[in-house]
């Protein structure tokens, strides 16, 4: 961390408006795509991102250096992400999914980074539900294994597994409809 961040982490501390403006425009972009990885839409990716840097804010004296402060950040902000998911009725799904129809809306656009298939796979990650996504986010792009995702979420391990699983399925599914289309 440099100099100047310190500074700035020092001054959020006491509680600096001006500060938590520039560290929340600092952190804000990546870790939005954070909460747009988790929540079911535009608003919920904000109300979250909103939620997660209140906590942030809120918390900061507990952040004592070790590690990176981005990462200590993006915690706080995956944390508040999956508490949103506990707190969603229905959060894992438990119908059999064959006959449903995956079709993608325009207002289903969600991501706008430059790359286009980061954009695709966004998209059809959030026709995914909620406890797929959610397993399939934790296992393959934070790194968790079964047994924490299984304490972060409150199921059990061979849930997490089950999970995983029918979100690989269903994701390989919406891919080759969406090809096919």
């Amino acid at each position: 961390m440099t100099e100047h961040q310190q500074d700035i982490l020092k001054a959020c501390k006491k509680g600096d408006r001006l500060a938590q403006r520039k560290l929340y425009e600092h952190f804000k972009s990546k870790m939005y795509v954070v909460c747009l990885r988790y929540a079911n839409n535009r608003q919920d990716a904000e109300d979250i991102l909103q939620e997660g840097f209140i906590k942030v804010f809120r918390d900061l004296h507990q952040y004592r250096g070790a590690g990176s402060f981005e990462g200590w950040v993006r915690k706080v902000i995956l944390r508040t992400a999956l508490q949103y998911l506990r707190q969603q009725k229905n959060f894992l799904p438990t119908t059999d999914l064959d006959g449903q129809a995956y079709k993608l809306g325009e207002e289903d656009v969600i991501f706008e980074e430059e790359n286009e298939m980061a954009k695709i796979l966004l998209k059809l990650m959030h026709q995914m539900p909620p406890g797929f996504r959610a397993v399939l986010n934790l296992y393959v792009l934070e790194g968790y294994t079964h047994p924490m995702i299984a304490e972060e979420l409150g199921i059990s391990v061979g849930t997490s597994k089950s999970q995983l699983n029918r979100a690989k399925a269903f994701l390989k599914n919406l891919l080759e409809k969406n090809l096919a289309g």
